[in-house]
């Protein structure tokens, strides 16, 4: 009988822990270490089946065929709201579950079909010339942090045993460019910088969200390879923020360790490294010299045991050992995948990420009866401006041009052109655009990049700086084509695809409405032509600063912050941080703070009443930022602190309420160890950033209050 009895890992009953140390202990050595490596091949004799760790999920199930494509995550930062985040991750992972289990039932383990995903991206976007800050939630801490920690949520569920799927915060860190140098470069960066702005949003995704797994970066981090770094995955990772979860490399980041950084000789001894520092899973080979490594003493038995306890039970919590019919996770329907109610979401997500930087003379809305539309521009039928990358692909795509073209009325006509190539120096079809646009009424623009043109190394085709850009302004013959079209002395509306800063200064002196349109997902046409026309107001706010030049930016390869993001620098921007306007006016009023000061281990109350004083219905993002004005150490000029979104009729009001902790009000010393001083601050509300974007129009006022810390 006892010979024929459950083993301990198959027994759902039993405790987890006890689980995968049966299972672990039923290995041979070169058994666990094939499960080091994200291709894991199936152990027969243990019924373990294959699994490959691999999966993408940065706004919408990736690289698996058929899923809902949101907005780009710098799109979907624009939105401020983490709420709206929380129903995206949620919906995301729906589809995960549900297209795993069923490429399950097909009998496949296939490449991007698991349940560990390497999102999201949450490096700041720091440097406007970085081809991957489009992944990110833009240049703020505090906003990356809000908004990585409601999606890591969504991702991973509530449920007490199982684990919807897991979630992956990446790449850890102090990574963002050059591209071109990722697999070599030394990111140097003071203790100050590092905890203040860098590690943040990592912090909060350990300690507020469980997050499941992080990813370790290409780069080497003040001398340490990022992905065998003493200081960042054993002293701050693990015993100064308690995590607990598993540690995977970006994918050939071990063999970058000897071969590019070049800290040790051998790949035996670069795994040894990263597996004894902390990194449990190799995207890569290097882990399968770990055998070797053995053989001349490098690595134990032990260490290999560390990082495949922390693997199975992850492993373990998604329910891949226990019977379908315990996990409510496993019941979800393919149907779901890219149903009504997702498109609905991305829409919605898409009309919230539109940020408005012009509207001279209230061009914008435009009436759906208008007479006559001409669409111009590279990026007005072109299906890649609406999924970025790392996507998946649905069959409700909707252009900017196609949305227009549902939006109007049946007797108005609409024409098109694509005026000119999005890159290269091809000229510019002068005749078909001339004839296009001679009896338009309007000309609406859609230019600006293509996910060819920027992205990560190697996969930006178009790109000569591996991804990144030297350049920020409209690429190819754009800027041309846009003069060509206001010389017709018609309206322009200039819609800017893209997912990082464009120099827009000649449009913003001459063009009447412009919209950034980011990379907008599936139904981006759609929530553009909603905009235009006035059926939502927009209500998108820029997550990073448009620079007016790169010249005043400090160099690409410096990753200090002084002189970087709204938080550090002194040249007045283009268009600045947390920046959007709205077809209505909003009025801050009745701002209160519990108490005029208080001690510095105590948490402040904000409310704040905010009144619609427009004539339309209209949503309003409510920005909190603190100043600290007596600081002992360099301290941000802003910082952003608090965000709400609240969606008004005209004359209706709403009281919102915050509360900041001891981080919002902290400083950071020389080594990097926060603390809240005694003195005055400054707290400001409203829809905007204070004290920034000179000459721009505003929808809201701010209110401001003074605060003493004792």
């Amino acid at each position: 009988m006892a010979a024929c009895a459950k083993p301990v890992y198959l027994d759902a009953a039993r405790p987890l822990g006890e689980r995968v140390a049966d299972l672990l202990g039923r290995m041979t050595p070169a058994e666990k270490v094939s499960q080091l490596l994200h291709t894991a091949p199936a152990i027969e004799r243990l019924g373990v089946p294959a699994y490959n760790w691999w999966n993408e999920c940065l706004h919408g199930v990736g690289r698996a065929g058929r899923a809902t494509v949101f907005p780009q995550a710098i799109g979907m930062a624009a939105s401020f709201d983490p709420e709206l985040m929380l129903q995206v991750g949620t919906a995301i992972s729906d589809e995960a579950r549900a297209k795993h289990h069923q490429a399950l039932r097909q009998g496949r383990h296939a490449w991007y079909f698991g349940l560990t995903f390497w999102s999201p991206n949450i490096n700041l976007f720091r440097d406007p010339r970085w081809g991957r800050g489009q992944e990110t939630y833009g240049e703020d801490p505090y906003l990356t942090s809000r908004l990585a920690v409601a999606f890591v949520r969504g991702l991973q569920g509530d449920h007490p045993i199982y684990r919807k799927v897991d979630a992956t915060a990446k790449h850890y860190a102090v990574h963002s460019g050059p591209e071109k140098e990722r697999h070599g470069f030394n990111a140097e960066v003071s203790p100050r910088d590092l905890h203040e702005s860098y590690l943040r949003a990592f912090r909060a995704c350990v300690r507020e969200a469980g997050v499941a797994c992080i990813m370790g970066a290409y780069n080497r981090t003040n001398g340490e390879p990022c992905c065998a770094s003493p200081s960042l995955l054993q002293q701050i990772l693990r015993e100064r923020w308690g995590f607990d979860g598993y540690v995977v490399s970006d994918c050939g980041a071990i063999c970058d360790i000897h071969q590019h950084h070049r800290v040790v000789d051998s790949a035996e001894a670069a795994a040894a490294l990263a597996l004894k520092t902390g990194c449990d899973l190799n995207c890569g080979q290097t882990y399968g010299a770990l055998l070797a490594a053995m053989d001349r003493g490098l690595v134990s038995g032990k260490d290999l045991d560390v990082a495949l306890t922390r693997l199975f039970t992850a492993r373990f919590r998604l329910g891949m050992f226990d019977p379908p019919s315990r996990n409510p996770y496993a019941r979800i329907r393919p149907g779901v995948v890219n149903g009504p109610a997702h498109r609905a979401l991305a829409r919605r997500m898409a009309q919230e990420s539109i940020v408005l930087l012009k509207n001279e003379g209230s061009l914008l809305p435009l009436s759906p009866g208008i007479r006559s539309v001409a669409v111009v521009g590279p990026c007005a039928l072109d299906f890649s401006v609406l999924w970025g990358n790392y996507n998946g692909f649905s069959g409700q795509m909707v252009t900017p041009f196609e949305g227009i073209v549902q939006a109007v009325a049946a007797g108005t006509d609409v024409t098109y052109s694509e005026g000119c190539r999005a890159s290269g120096d091809r000229p510019i079809r002068e005749g078909e655009v001339n004839h296009v646009t001679r009896e338009a009424d309007a000309i609406i623009a859609v230019l600006g990049y293509t996910p060819a043109l920027e992205g990560e190394e190697g996969d930006a085709a178009d790109s000569d700086e591996g991804g990144d850009r030297r350049r920020i302004s409209l690429p190819g013959r754009q800027q041309q084509l846009l003069e060509m079209l206001h010389a017709t002395g018609k309206p322009v509306v200039l819609a800017v695809c893209g997912g990082s800063p464009v120099d827009l200064a000649w449009a913003r002196e001459h063009i009447p409405a412009i919209l950034m349109l980011w990379y907008p997902g599936e139904q981006g046409g759609a929530a553009l032509a909603d905009v235009l026309f006035g059926r939502v107001s927009p209500s998108g706010r820029l997550p990073i600063t448009f620079v007016r030049d790169l010249a005043s930016l400090p160099p690409f390869r410096e990753y200090a912050m002084a002189g970087r993001t709204y938080r550090f620098m002194a040249e007045e921007p283009l268009y600045p941080f947390g920046y959007g306007l709205s077809y209505s006016t909003f009025v801050y009023s009745d701002l209160r703070l519990s108490a005029p000061a208080i001690r510095a281990d105590a948490d402040l109350a904000v409310s704040v009443r905010v009144t619609n004083a427009g004539s339309v219905q209209a949503g309003e993002v409510a920005q909190v930022y603190v100043r600290d004005l007596e600081a002992s150490v360099p301290v941000p000029r802003w910082h952003l602190e608090g965000v709400a979104r609240l969606d008004l009729a005209p004359g209706a009001s709403g009281l919102l309420s915050f509360t900041l902790d001891r981080e919002a009000l902290c400083c950071y010393g020389d080594d990097g160890e926060p603390l809240v001083e005694p003195g005055e601050f400054e707290i400001c509300v409203g829809g905007r950033q204070p004290d920034a974007g000179a000459g721009l129009p505003a929808c809201s006022n701010l209110a401001r209050a003074r605060l003493r810390v004792i």
